[in-house]
C-alpha cells in the first residue's frame, strides 16, 4: 500500500490554498454570484481542508 502521508511545506501550501478558495467561496456567495464559481471554490476549498485534516504529516 502507498504511503499517503504530507510534508509540513506541502500541507502549508494546501492550507494556504483552501483559504484562498474560503475566501472567493464567501465573496461569491456575498455577491450573488455565479453558481458554478460557487460550487467549485467550495469544493476545491472542502477537498484542501479535508486532505490537510485527514492525511497525516510526515515528520
Amino acid at each position: 500500500m502507498a504511503d499517503f502521508t504530507l510534508s509540513p511545506a506541502t500541507a502549508t501550501l494546501i492550507f494556504v490554498v483552501a483559504v484562498l478558495a474560503g475566501h472567493r467561496f464567501r465573496r461569491i456567495w456575498k455577491d450573488e454570484g455565479p453558481r458554478w464559481q460557487l460550487w467549485v471554490t467550495g469544493l476545491l476549498a472542502a477537498v484542501c481542508l479535508l486532505t490537510v485534516a485527514l492525511l497525516p504529516l510526515n515528520s
